[in-house]
């Protein structure tokens, strides 16, 4: 199954002129594929027509799209379990399913399941050598060359049932597609398998940062799933650098590190240099005078970028990653989730706040939901877009806002990604994506309904005055009844008080500023936490199954236990003035 499929995967003009004809073959291998599961029997009976390789792909297309409903996961999810439950029967696929992602769980706390097969991470496979190819036009590397890649596993478990579960990106590093990318590539990893799977993300954290600078001279990238993950593992380096540069000297391993199989395997590797030590050394206390701007560009002399998603909820960390990097490019990696890669980064010189994803039609068959912002003066809490009826890769227009719909080859059949996306141009025939935020991640109090990027801006107004006073914000989050933000460094009451002004002030939602205006919502209260709150959260999240590199800190929650966080690590209230 996925063999064939792959093999139409390219980097030539073809896929992408006739992406619309694709994408109709591409349904109808789907759906010959999987003929006879339960799920589409459900809705298309016994019809034998299915499977016959002479039926017409867009007759199929059309009887697909009138014939089986949108879905969301909640529709999948009794199929799903019963899979996890052990049921050997076509339930989703005929290809059985062995194993299991789970999403991050971090936008409600709950994760979800998600069938992981062979096709997934081929298709993973697939979209870095695409997306390396892209990027090695621009910045090329050397060959034979070592990547620093921040990437952290999580625990495999399994079901009731026996199938292996954890997360997309820990069955991906497990996987054999994970040692080719590296062959195909010729940029080998920094850290052995030990590293990456150990399951403690502080402990894999130091030995890839260690073993990063012990091969500093021949690092030809950073990298990391998410932008987060750069950024706190640069923060802890801030900490650690004196330790690191002791383990260099001399050839040893922090005592921090207690898990036999990393330690035996990161000592195998190292060895002692004083003068690379030493070197390290008189860098670092520069970068300290310097408050570590350049960090990475200093450290790491060869290093052409670094590579990471940068979209989204990651947005945040762009500035702080900047002042990292110095001098050396960002550059965004792909598109996809846990449910199916989408599109690759086809302009990797562009910054991150403008880049796009040219969709890929080979890998799952896509619809666009096309969605409408609600009129101003709209009363209605019931949804926060209005939709029109879904459209085809081909019948996507320029500058339409549209939610995604996936049919994989995985067994998700017109399965709402919730994913809010805006076609920005067109890569010869294949539409070129901005993302915009995650349909449902909105902070609503009244009648207001405020999307991600829509909290995304108001917190970047106030982050403004912080700045003004040197005053770093490090990372934030929000509920209906308070926006809490972490800062680092002392601020003045009054400063507190007009970034709290201004953040009230800067919702454009005109539910919002009525609700103000009428007193229907309170005024914005604002929570500064101590420092190392969302380091919390996020232990939170890692105790309780999701890896490392998965982790987004949520932008909008209702997690009773990261509210428990909140409060107790509040350390000063500030209410706005805005509205009198």
């Amino acid at each position: 199954m996925a063999t064939t499929s792959m093999m139409t995967l390219s980097t030539g003009s073809k896929l992408v002129e006739n992406a619309g004809h694709v994408q109709t073959q591409t349904l109808r291998r789907i759906l010959q594929l999987n003929y006879g599961v339960e799920y589409l029997k459900k809705w298309f009976g016994e019809r034998e027509n299915l499977k016959h390789p002479n039926m017409d792909a867009y007759a199929l297309e059309s009887l697909f799209t009138s014939t089986v409903p949108l879905a969301s996961h909640a529709d999948l999810d009794p199929y799903i379990q019963r899979i996890a439950d052990g049921d050997k029967a076509p339930l989703l696929t005929q290809q059985p399913i062995t194993t299991l992602s789970l999403s991050s769980g971090t936008t409600d706390g709950r994760q979800k399941y998600v069938p992981f097969t062979v096709y997934s991470a081929q298709t993973t496979l697939q979209i870095f050598r695409l997306a390396a190819a892209y990027r090695s036009r621009v910045y090329p590397i050397r060959e034979g060359g070592r990547i620093l890649e921040l990437i952290y596993s999580s625990k495999q478990f399994k079901t009731k049932g026996g199938l292996t579960t954890g997360t997309a990106t820990t069955h991906y590093y497990a996987s054999q597609e994970f040692k080719i990318k590296q062959e195909k590539t010729k940029s080998f990893t920094c850290s052995p398998e030990e590293v990456i799977s150990s399951g403690d993300y502080k402990q894999s954290n130091y030995c890839h940062l260690l073993l990063g600078l012990f091969f500093s001279n021949q690092v030809e990238f950073i990298t990391s799933t998410f932008a987060y993950s750069i950024v706190q593992a640069f923060s802890t380096f801030e900490e650690q650098w004196q330790e690191l540069c002791n383990d260099i000297r001399e050839g040893t391993l922090s005592p921090r590190i207690n898990i036999p199989e990393m330690r035996k395997a990161v000592l195998e590797i190292i060895s002692p240099n004083p003068s690379l030590a030493s070197k390290i050394e008189g860098c670092c206390q520069e970068l300290q005078n310097l408050d570590w701007c350049g960090l990475i560009s200093t450290l790491w002399p060869n290093a052409k970028y670094v590579y990471s998603i940068m979209t989204g909820s990651m947005q945040h960390y762009l500035k702080k990653l900047r002042h990292y990097a110095g001098e050396l490019p960002l550059v965004s990696a792909d598109y996809g989730s846990t449910e199916s890669w989408i599109g690759v980064n086809v302009d990797p010189y562009l910054p991150p706040e403008k880049v796009t994803f040219a969709v890929v039609p080979t890998f799952s068959y896509y619809e666009f939901i096309p969605l409408y912002r609600q009129k101003e003066d709209c009363n209605s809490a019931i949804d926060d877009f209005i939709e029109d009826k879904p459209v085809p890769l081909s019948h996507v227009k320029l500058g339409q806002q549209y939610e995604i719909v996936l049919t994989t080859f995985t067994g998700l059949y017109r399965y709402r990604l919730g994913d809010v996306v805006e076609v920005a141009g067109f890569h010869k025939g294949t539409p070129k994506l901005n993302f915009v935020c995650r349909r449902k991640l909105i902070l609503t109090v009244n009648i207001d309904k405020n999307t991600e990027k829509d909290l995304q801006l108001v917190v970047e107004r106030g982050s403004q005055l912080l700045s003004q006073a040197r005053v770093e914000l490090v990372d934030f989050t929000s509920h209906a009844d308070i926006a809490t933000n972490q800062i680092k460094g002392e601020v003045e009451e009054q400063v507190l008080s007009e970034c709290c002004r201004e953040m009230d002030a800067s919702f454009v939602d005109h539910g919002y500023v009525v609700s103000r205006k009428t007193n229907s919502i309170g005024p914005l209260e604002l929570c500064i936490v101590e420092t190392g709150t969302f380091k919390k959260i996020l232990d939170y999240f890692i105790g309780n199954g999701a890896a490392m590199s998965q982790f987004k800190t949520p932008r909008c929650t209702s997690n009773q236990v990261i509210l428990r966080i909140l409060n107790v690590c509040t350390i000063k209230r500030v209410y706005s003035t805005a509205y009198g």
